[in-house]
């Protein structure tokens, strides 16, 4: 497969070779589901947490005498029944974190690219060298007519691309390894230089 490169003037820059194995999947919606729940899921805090019977601060004593007195029979006010009483089988601090194999974590992202490419979001850049000013970044951005765009850089981001998209709004750089199915596809725009193809195909060889 082969796609069109370009400058972030949006001149021209030749074409480049994308790997079918990689950018010419047919996208599963089933497996990009399965990365995306495995990825949330890791980031989930799991501090939730209630006071049980047990925790909840009141008296042990009990609260009237067993009979006679033509109610129910309790015995503590911490009992679930009562306002400020325990929670019954409360939420607890937990992990939600589940594990997922390396192989299907790869192939998940195989598809989010194949995703892209099917989509027409995808855009190959020569490189991202810029003279690091955040207006002259802006204008090229907007230019291009990019909304949300995320752009993945090879394994070192450069400097002066980082700087200046720091203060763009919807505008994301990753370096290579930080390529992940979430990201990529809640972006409008997946702009990949020639370096992160190459490093991405390396990666999920």
């Amino acid at each position: 497969m082969t796609a069109e490169a370009i400058k972030l003037d949006g001149a021209s820059a030749g074409s480049v070779d994308l790997d079918d194995a990689i950018f010419g999947l047919e996208p599963r919606a089933d497996i990009l589901h399965r990365v995306v729940r495995w990825q949330r899921a890791r980031t989930q805090q799991g501090t939730h947490s209630t006071l049980g019977r047990s925790e909840v601060s009141y008296s042990t004593k009990k609260i009237y005498r067993q009979k006679g007195t033509g109610g129910a029979r309790h015995g503590s006010k911490g009992a679930p029944i009562f306002r400020h009483g325990g929670t019954y089988k409360g939420p607890t601090p937990r992990s939600h974190e589940h594990d997922l194999t390396k192989k299907f974590r790869k192939l998940g992202l195989k598809h989010a690219l194949s995703a892209k490419v099917k989509a027409g979001e995808l855009v190959v850049l020569d490189s991202i060298e810029t003279e690091g000013k955040t207006s002259v970044l802006a204008k090229q951005v907007a230019n291009l007519g990019w909304k949300r765009a995320l752009v993945i850089d090879a394994a070192a981001i450069n400097e002066g691309f980082a700087q200046a998209a720091r203060n763009i709004a919807n505008l994301d750089v990753l370096p290579s390894m930080g390529a992940n199915v979430y990201d990529i596809l809640r972006s409008d725009t997946l702009v990949l230089t020639k370096a992160a193809v190459e490093a991405l195909e390396a990666r999920l060889k």
